[in-house]
């Protein structure tokens, strides 16, 4: 399938990710049109200019004439769909979905489509802590990572036809991973840093403590102001290894407390230098279009003799590459 301004494009779900879509495409000039539960999503679409083709209705012929259909919607709700629906969507269509957890979705949603119709999924890397077409902005794609999720049911031309689509978005660096693979990543890089931007605010009360903080604190927490529906959704589905990777970042904590209680001041040090040294490589640029990996990370032993070892990551994420 190759995507040019004539495809016609079809987005279930105009919230701030698929309102966001919808934002890239429509100023591109692809024909984008949208089915979404709220009217309010419709009316805020039209006005602003996001869409014109909009309704609250699952309109058969829709669906029908779509060839690739973007599905923004939570997990569940995804499912929900396909099961009710799917059976509208035509042969050689094309189906993908920014849905945040994959191996409980990818092989539920392509044994409910019909023959003929290909579900390649994918994760935008980039979005807004606050939900709603309102919030959406396509500005946040640009230079952001976007995750392929491809299984052995998956055509290269599906994929390569889902790869297109993140480039056109505007994100810079496109990987492809297994679902396996991606839940891995996901549960440490994603939902980990959530549930500690949770807890931290949930720490002790916060009364009044607005008018003393500095960025750190905003920059740490922005997270927490949280869609708890969505999160806690997404925390579940990745149950088993989001609980592994909370272990692994509990013992972390534990031994820089130790550290503190023992008045050692180079291990400290060290453990800090090696931060230093890892969040570096979150600020540089996108791997060069056509490379294969991504930069490596330093080791404890390359950034000083005397850091203490850090704790591997108990799901194996770590040697995952990307491609543009």
């Amino acid at each position: 399938m190759k995507l040019d301004k004539n495809t016609n494009i079809l987005i279930v779900g105009l919230g701030v990710i698929g309102g966001g879509y919808a934002r890239a495409l429509t100023r591109q000039g692809y024909r984008v049109s949208a089915i979404t539960k709220e009217k309010h999503d419709v009316d805020y679409a039209r006005e602003h200019g996001i869409l014109e083709n909009a309704t609250t209705e699952t309109d058969p012929d829709l669906i029908r004439k779509a060839d690739l259909l973007i599905f923004a919607l939570y997990p569940h709700i995804f499912i929900e769909w396909i099961r009710a629906y799917g059976h509208l969507i035509r042969p050689g269509a094309l189906v993908t979905d920014v849905t945040g957890v994959k191996s409980v979705v990818v092989e539920t949603v392509q044994a409910l489509l019909p023959p003929g119709v290909e579900f390649v999924a994918a994760h935008p890397m980039a979005g807004r802590e606050r939900s709603g077409i309102e919030y959406s902005d396509d500005g946040v794609f640009r230079g952001a990572n976007y995750i392929v999720t491809p299984t052995e049911k998956n055509t290269r031309e599906g994929i390569d036809a889902c790869r297109e689509l993140g480039r056109i978005l505007g994100f810079s660096r496109i990987s492809e991973l297994s679902p396996r693979e991606h839940d891995s990543m996901i549960a440490f890089l994603s939902q980990l840093t959530h549930i500690i931007a949770v807890t931290l605010m949930d720490a002790r009360d916060m009364t009044g403590l607005e008018k003393y903080t500095g960025d750190s604190f905003r920059d740490l927490t922005r997270i927490a102001k949280i869609n708890d529906a969505m999160w806690a959704e997404l925390f579940y589905a990745n149950r088993d290894v989001l609980l592994a990777e909370m272990d692994a970042f509990g013992l972390e904590f534990s031994r820089f407390r130790e550290l503190l209680a023992a008045g050692d001041i180079d291990g400290m040090r060290a453990k800090m230098r090696l931060s230093t040294a890892r969040r570096a490589l979150f600020d540089r640029p996108a791997v060069p279009s056509g490379s294969d990996a991504a930069p490596e990370a330093p080791s404890a032993s390359s950034v000083s003799a005397a850091a203490p070892a850090a704790s591997p990551s108990p799901t194996g994420h770590s040697g995952i590459t990307e491609t543009k």
